[in-house]
């Protein structure tokens, strides 16, 4: 799927009372994950193990 014709889908599928905001907001929560799976096929991954390292850091 190309991502005009995602966009289209992903805009047809909004409930008529959305606004340019949640329309904005799904497509940026789209684009993350797409990010994110290029990413990951790419081997740009990081360890669970790492992940909870680097939360504990950052909540202290």
């Amino acid at each position: 799927m190309t991502t005009k014709q995602l966009v289209l889908q992903t805009v047809k599928k909004l409930p008529d009372t959305a606004t340019i905001e949640d329309a904005m907001e799904k497509l940026l929560f789209l684009a993350k994950i797409e990010k994110g799976i290029s990413q990951a096929d790419a081997g740009k991954t990081i360890s669970h193990s790492s992940v909870k390292t680097r939360m504990r850091k950052r909540l202290k």
